[in-house]
């Protein structure tokens, strides 16, 4: 058992949801789509319209654009993030790492552990054209089902690698604490990541005369930033929760941690149910899109994905998916 041992951080006041950051219920005319599962956590559209997502049950499952539900494969385990790889998907599947998927149904593992420590919490991944897939291991210390405690414990322990299509895996940032989406640029000359438990998204600069650099590139969120994808010329950043001035209070104070984590699990800080989406130009660093729901209709919004004029959210509790036509 891993004994919680919290680490003290001071974070800076959360910006209020006004100005460009306003509360809005934008996404609250989005069309939900049931997915027959709670827990759609990210989801891939094709060239027909169709989604592909995983649930919290261990399925990947297609969802046409009449709504017909089909199980592609069951991977088990708890899938999170999903790209394409050719015809193929890849799969951030927590403990069970990465994996590839055929539209068959058939599973195959690309890496599971890295100098001989398997990984806890696979989580988000974005492939290249030459066929490098970056991905996230959120922790070495909490799998998924703790990952309250993760982020209450504060150690950054989260890491980024590089699989190369020979299937070597390379170190490309660690030090973060919960790390979460990765996505690459449209020219792939660098890789956004966002690390949920300070509230950031950074941008590692792959090559060019920066390569090997790091900066960060949105600062201080006002919520907790889960996955990212480019689409429509825009970074997509799903905030999965507004922040609680709880849980900024207790950053500081780890005694407060240590009572928090002895709390049953009824009792622990949980997501608001407010959906926030925002969309950034990559070159400015402007935010160009806020899309929020106050209602809660759409909410736990952990995933973000353009396709044909729409915006596809996941949701890592939800039983749906949300499409948003966008303006």
């Amino acid at each position: 058992m891993v004994a919680f041992e919290p680490q003290t951080w001071r974070p800076a006041a959360a910006p209020a949801l006004d100005g460009a950051l306003r509360a809005n219920s934008r996404l609250a005319q989005a069309r939900l789509v049931p997915v027959g599962a709670e827990g759609p956590e990210d989801v891939v559209v094709d060239a027909e319209g169709v989604a592909f997502t995983g649930t919290a049950d261990g399925r990947l499952l297609a969802i046409d654009r009449q709504g017909h539900i089909t199980t592609v494969a069951r991977p088990g385990g708890r899938p999170l993030g999903l790209e394409w790889y050719g015809d193929d998907l890849v799969l951030c599947n927590t403990a069970l790492g990465l994996q590839l998927v055929s539209r068959s149904g058939k599973v195959k593992t690309l890496a599971d552990a890295f100098e001989g420590t398997r990984f806890r919490f696979t989580n988000n991944a974005s492939v290249a054209t030459d066929g490098t897939i970056y991905f996230s291991d959120t922790s070495q210390r909490w799998g998924i089902e703790q990952y309250v405690s993760d982020l209450l414990e504060g150690q950054d322990t989260g890491r980024v690698f590089a699989r190369a299509p020979s299937g070597g895996l390379t170190k490309v940032t660690d030090g973060l604490q919960f790390a979460n989406g990765v996505a690459l640029d449209a020219t792939e000359a660098s890789l956004f990541v966002a690390e949920t438990g300070r509230y950031r998204v950074h941008r590692v600069y792959l090559k060019g005369e920066r390569a090997g650099q790091t900066e960060v590139f949105a600062e201080n969120l006002p919520g907790f930033p889960d996955n990212l994808t480019f689409g429509g010329g825009i970074l997509w950043v799903s905030l999965a929760s507004p922040r609680q001035n709880i849980v900024d209070l207790m950053h500081p104070r780890p005694w407060l941690r240590h009572v928090s984590h002895r709390l049953p699990e009824a009792l622990k800080p949980k997501p608001l149910r407010h959906g926030i989406v925002l969309g950034y130009d990559a070159a400015s660093g402007d935010l160009v899109h806020n899309l929020q729901d106050t209602s809660g209709r759409v909410a736990i919004t952990t995933s973000a994905r353009y396709h044909e004029g729409h915006l596809y959210i996941g949701s890592l509790s939800e039983p749906h998916l949300a499409v948003y036509p966008l303006d």
